[in-house]
């Protein structure tokens, strides 16, 4: 059983709408692709956090190289939730149920 479900998910994100507008989410797919793009940031940071710790033992005390784009990804990968070391996709479901996570219309879209 799959908890919160697709219907729960859409429920919660347009609940956000304003009264008039077009819902934000009007399938099952929308959620799939918002939920897999986060998920993907997460995976992202933990392979850095990985390679940081990996070479941490390496580098000179104290210092750790790591690019701005890297930096980045592990900025945005962080999770917004308590992980409980759980699967990235799950805690990507809970961060959108909770709210700490938006997803925006085309017309803003720079991140989700």
């Amino acid at each position: 059983m799959l908890h919160p479900s697709y219907t729960e998910l859409m429920e919660k994100i347009n609940s956000e709408v304003e009264e008039g507008e077009q819902p934000l989410v009007q399938s099952r797919y929308s959620i799939v692709k918002a939920t897999a793009a986060r998920a993907k940031q997460i995976i992202d940071a933990r392979h850095i956090q990985e390679q940081l710790d990996k070479n941490a033992d390496k580098e000179k005390p104290g210092y750790l190289s790591i690019s701005r784009e890297d930096l980045k990804k592990l900025k945005v990968g962080t999770p917004l939730v308590d992980d409980g070391n759980r699967k990235p996709l799950s805690i990507a479901v809970d961060e959108l149920y909770a709210g700490v996570v938006k997803i925006v219309g085309n017309k803003d879209t720079d991140e989700d």
